[in-house]
């Protein structure tokens, strides 16, 4: 079977990772994007040019519906909902969540919303599978995009062999290079500053902390490479000094972290899947995040959770956490977790949902 593949994400982060590892894993034969930033891939066979940015009319008119077709390829995969409307080939579409729908009071533009409505629409009709990564962001495409059970798959993500546990001395370069004090016990939240990430409430209950002078916050990501992004509100709170801005890091170094803190906590309102919280989790960290859409479905029995809402809750679980004498049994509980989510497996589920595409 020959599979084609909207490549163009793949230099970025989040999609981008989940195309450069199923591309790892074989499940692509065609790959459309910037020949130029794909030439050092080695796993497809084609690579055909189709440079437009993503979202919007350039996109639909630049794609290259005919140099396609004379690939004659068995399946086009779209690995988010934005879809060449007039491609006429079967499509399996994969939606990774339904933010703009569920959280639409968090996105300024009516537009951005509109547009995401109409192409989830003609997404769902069009595909003749929709892979998904979680069974919440199923039940979420159901009740707002009336599709079929039955042609909705789930197919979990997965984490990087490289994100494990590491010993203490290989990460003593951290403190210096972030200016980490030594005998702080150390937090950390790694993604972006939408507001459906709820940042805001994480800075209320981290100020909440009874020993919050014993803590510091690390806030990990590009949205924090300018402190003036949350200046105003660390200084009301009187954590300023308390919260460090990373900036972003390579994943190598975020590994790194992820092994040196204390807890790591993931307030999101909403999420697809919640990658963070198993990184951190093969890693043997600590875990707390917020209860809501697919967390507690990734994170399992293993962390604790909070009400996203309730700051004075979520300060207690941190707190509590924190204070926590952690065991070897609970810690080897979160290795043996995250190692249920690799994207070998993932793989063979999206082939797999391929192959059930060809037999239709």
């Amino acid at each position: 079977m020959k599979v084609a593949v909207d490549a163009r994400m793949y230099n970025m982060s989040g999609i981008g990772t989940y195309i450069q590892n199923l591309m790892k894993n074989d499940c692509y034969q065609i790959a459309l994007g910037s020949t130029e930033e794909l030439k050092d891939v080695k796993n497809v066979d084609t690579k055909l040019e189709f440079e437009a940015p993503i979202y919007g009319i350039k996109e639909q008119l630049k794609f290259p519906y005919k140099a396609l077709k004379k690939l004659k390829p068995d399946i086009l995969h779209i690995p988010h909902y934005n879809v060449p409307i007039f491609y006429k080939g079967d499509m399996v579409v994969t939606i990774h969540d339904l933010t703009h729908l569920v959280y639409s009071e968090f996105f300024g533009s009516k537009l951005a919303i509109l547009y995401a409505k109409i192409m989830l629409k003609i997404a769902t009709k069009k595909a003749k599978v929709i892979l998904t990564v979680s069974e919440n962001t199923k039940k979420d495409i159901i009740k707002y995009l009336k599709v079929d059970e039955n042609k909705i798959k789930v197919t979990y993500l997965g984490i990087k062999e490289e994100i494990k546990e590491k010993q203490k001395q290989d990460i003593e370069y951290l403190y210096e290079k972030y200016k980490i004090p030594k005998d702080k016990k150390i937090l950390m939240y790694v993604g972006n500053l939408k507001p459906h990430k709820n940042l805001e409430r994480l800075l209320e209950a981290f100020s909440k902390l009874k020993n919050n002078d014993k803590c510091v916050l690390l806030l990990v990501g590009k949205a924090f490479e300018n402190y003036k992004i949350l200046e105003e509100k660390e200084k009301t709170l009187k954590i300023e000094d308390k919260v460090i801005h990373t900036g972003i890091v390579e994943d190598e170094e975020l590994t790194d972290l992820y092994n040196l803190v204390e807890l790591f906590v993931f307030p999101s309102l909403y999420e697809g899947f919640g990658l963070p919280i198993l990184e951190a989790m093969a890693c043997g960290t600590k875990v707390v995040s917020s209860n809501a859409s697919s967390l507690p479905e990734v994170g399992g029995d293993v962390i604790k959770y909070f009400e996203p809402k309730n700051i004075e809750e979520m300060a207690e679980v941190m707190e509590k956490e924190l204070e926590r004498k952690d065991t070897e049994e609970e810690k080897n509980k979160r290795i043996k977790w995250a190692k249920n989510f690799n994207f070998e497996k993932t793989s063979r589920e999206v082939n797999n949902a391929f192959n059930s595409c060809k037999k239709q």
